[in-house]
């Protein structure tokens, strides 16, 4: 029994010198961050003088990133399987077999259920299929989806214009034209 004492105490320490080993070394401070003449920013943390120990209040508070004025125009695209996934569909549509080819847009959902591109294929397939009104509701729902990116509302606006004069709405859909036309860049 003394012997196997012995031998859980020399593996309990082989462990712990293991675990002691094997950590990770501290993170080293990080370096002040100074403006190009060489001097911190107003506002900024301060680095304590050279050979003074940093107290607690010695730091002045670090200003949160502020966010860029310049934000370019947002843009959807397809990835990679939708974009396979709305080829197939095109395909099937133009040999006729509208009902295939919203399956395959749906399939195309599943992959990217906010894509604002896909919502208006399905629309239009919808379209082709003499269903307007879900044409519409597809090409409403890509219109919500589709905030910041200009060309997708424009193309759902369109979409909308269609359907509106498919159900023989032409003053809505004239409306929607102008509206998709304020939409494209010029």
């Amino acid at each position: 029994m003394h012997i196997r004492t012995v031998a859980s105490v020399l593996i309990t320490a082989a462990l712990l010198t293991a675990c002691t080993l094997f950590r990770a070394p501290p993170a080293p401070p990080p370096a002040p961050v100074t403006s190009p003449g060489g001097s911190t920013p107003a506002g900024w943390a301060q680095p304590p003088p050279q050979g003074q120990p940093p107290s607690a209040g010695s730091l002045t508070p670090v200003p949160p990133a502020q966010p860029s004025t310049a934000n370019p125009p947002k843009q959807f695209h397809l990835g990679p399987a939708t974009s396979a996934l709305v080829t197939q569909a095109h395909q099937q549509a133009a040999a006729g077999d509208p009902v295939q080819a919203a399956a395959t847009l749906e399939r195309a959902l599943r992959i990217e259920p906010d894509n604002p591109l896909v919502w208006t294929e399905l629309g239009r397939v919808r379209l082709a299929e003499n269903n307007p009104s879900q044409a519409d509701a597809m090409a409403r729902k890509a219109l919500t989806l589709a905030s910041g990116d200009a060309a997708a509302q424009s193309s759902a606006w369109r979409l909308i214009a269609d359907s509106l004069r498919a159900r023989g709405d032409n003053g809505g859909a004239a409306e929607a034209d102008r509206r998709a036309a304020s939409l494209t860049p010029r």
